[in-house]
């Protein structure tokens, strides 16, 4: 599949759930930068121009929420974000939406291909 290398930062502390979303789409093509906490990943969001960020929403450093408002209010961007956490309560989830995420997927729910299935979706519109 040829998606032009479409550049994806997965910013994720979990070190299994890390490795293995960047295993998966290495495989289908793209290019993944990973960090693993909330500083470095609004640092690299903002230097690396990514085309796609899968973001956790409690990191060390810096939680999910204020990097999604900074790349969102402050930096104005339009880069989709998929947020990847174990918080479901409907609170956060709006939350995240209202700042503007794209989607919000629960871990628990979710396996690898129905990640990688929502980054397609995501890329593609």
């Amino acid at each position: 599949m040829n998606n032009n290398k479409k550049k994806i930062l997965v910013i994720e502390d979990e070190a299994t759930l890390q490795k293995a979303l960047s295993d998966i789409l290495i495989r289908e093509g793209y290019d993944v930068i990973n960090a693993t906490d909330g500083t470095l990943g609004l640092s690299l969001a903002r230097s690396e121009n990514p085309d796609l960020i899968l973001l956790d929403i409690i990191l060390p450093g810096m939680d999910g929420f204020e990097i999604l408002r900074n790349i969102k209010e402050k930096d104005k961007s339009q880069v989709p974000i998929i947020i990847l956490t174990n918080l479901s309560d409907l609170n956060d989830i709006q939350k995240a939406l209202d700042i503007g995420a794209t989607t919000y997927l629960v871990k628990a729910d979710f396996h690898l291909d129905d990640v990688l299935k929502k980054v397609k979706d995501v890329l593609i519109k």
